[in-house]
């Protein structure tokens, strides 16, 4: 038997919660993607789509601040809005 650990047993989630100093910064991220992307006329899978290397579910977590992301992929984000970072950024 070995004495090495299993590492492949460990689920580990490939989303890193929001942190909660943060969160209201997420969610007004979230709220705006969410309403451009509905002006748009788009779905989730449209949106993720127009993006390189995201589905659907991250763009429900970023929608829903459920899930830290790399600044790039909030940049691959505005990029298909259409917008710049800092109105995605700022509260309308």
């Amino acid at each position: 038997m070995s004495i090495l650990p299993r590492f492949n047993l460990i689920k580990r989630s490939k989303f890193l919660p929001v942190k909660e100093e943060y969160e209201k910064h997420y969610q007004i991220i979230g709220a705006n993607i969410k309403k451009l992307r509905r002006e748009m006329g788009w779905s989730q899978d449209d949106l993720a789509n127009r993006c390189n290397k995201l589905d659907r579910g991250k763009i429900s977590k970023m929608e829903n601040a459920r899930a830290d992301y790399m600044h790039s992929t909030l940049l691959e984000v505005c990029s298909a809005l259409g917008k710049d970072i800092v109105y995605i950024c700022t509260e309308h």
